[in-house]
């Protein structure tokens, strides 16, 4: 089971945001820390911002933050948003023709192996996967921003 590169990215986005809840991020700031084309950023985060994840805000001063606490974004629920589909195999698709469609008990593993997989997502939310803030942010080369006097 692969997920795309984009459902990969919106959870590096998501890791981000959830690494800065005190500051909003641009766009550029994630692309050059992932080293990843804007405009391939702009895209995901313009779906992530339409599914309610992210809220962004244009003109000076915007930015792009976590639309909700953290502990209320589940992995799962961002995995099977983001991803067109999940179809492992031609027969998971209705216009299968695949030979062995009738009676074919792989399918079945595979759909059940499928849910086992979400199911696991199920169980994170994106609080969990930023727990360790500090090194998070050290690893991500978050610098702390100094409060103003």
């Amino acid at each position: 089971m692969n997920i795309t590169q984009h459902t990969d990215y919106a959870l590096r986005v998501l890791i981000y945001l959830g690494a800065c809840p005190e500051r909003r991020v641009t766009v550029k700031e994630v692309a050059e820390r992932f080293d990843i084309s804007r405009s391939h950023v702009m895209k995901i985060v313009n779906q992530l911002v339409t599914l309610g994840f992210v809220e962004g805000l244009r003109g000076k001063g915007g930015g792009l933050r976590l639309g909700r606490p953290a502990g209320e974004i589940g992995v799962g629920e961002v995995v099977r948003r983001m991803e067109p589909g999940f179809d492992l195999v031609d027969c998971f698709r209705a216009e299968s023709s695949c030979l062995l469609n009738a009676n074919c008990r792989l399918k079945g593993a595979l759909h059940a192996a499928l849910q086992a997989f979400l199911a696991k997502l199920d169980e994170l939310t994106l609080a969990d996967l930023i727990v360790n803030q500090p090194r998070l942010r050290d690893q991500l080369g978050i610098v702390e921003l100094t409060p103003v006097a």
